[in-house]
């Protein structure tokens, strides 16, 4: 999506950047892992795919991708992005009846960045550039049945189930942003700043 490309969001453990160029090599290295492939429903792509796969989010209008960083890392290296990078966060604008609608994906992708947070604080971050920046109103979510810790993220977070895949294997969830749930956004990121990219 053009609209994120100079965006840069920083909150207390993570910052999110526009996934670019330079951070495919390390994408890539991560999506050989057959787990990941497994969590994110996703087919292993060439060197030369993931470089396209990129460029074609880059400029496609219903795909908002930002690469996550471990904040205190980027911070501690130097300001190294590849270094910092623990996973991606995407919303996705596939519903033509709701332009307001969106899905969202969250991956953190390094071992051991995992249960430190940051895939909540990702998500609340895109959530809140979702409802500030790109109007949406509701959210959605889908994860593998295989997959309980998102599942559990997102329900404690306040997603509701609304309906369930045998043939695809995962489960639908939803998120209707009224006031309070905006209330409860701002809340659980209230360091989060927009700055420039670059």
């Amino acid at each position: 999506m053009k609209c994120n490309e100079n965006t840069k969001i920083t909150c207390s453990k993570v910052i999110l950047v526009p996934y670019e160029w330079g951070h495919v090599l390390r994408y890539h290295e991560w999506m050989k892992s057959e787990e990941l492939q497994t969590l994110t429903a996703s087919e292993p792509l060439s060197l030369e795919e993931e470089y396209q796969m990129q460029q074609s989010w880059r400029v496609d209008d219903n795909k908002c991708t930002f690469i996550v960083l471990d904040q205190e890392k980027y911070e501690t290296n130097g300001s190294n992005e590849i270094e910092s990078m623990v996973g991606d966060v995407n919303l996705f604008f596939n519903d033509e009846d709701n332009p307001s609608s969106a899905e969202i994906e969250i991956m953190i992708a390094e071992p051991a960045a995992r249960g430190k947070g940051f895939g909540k604080e990702a998500l609340y971050c895109m959530m809140r550039y979702g409802l500030e920046e790109l109007k949406v109103t509701q959210i959605t979510a889908k994860i593998g049945y295989s997959n309980k810790p998102s599942i559990n993220m997102f329900k404690k977070i306040g997603f509701k189930e609304i309906s369930k895949s045998d043939i695809f294997q995962e489960i639908t969830l939803e998120l209707q942003l009224n006031e309070s749930v905006k209330d409860q956004i701002k809340d659980s990121c209230d360091s989060f700043r927009i700055d420039t990219y670059r």
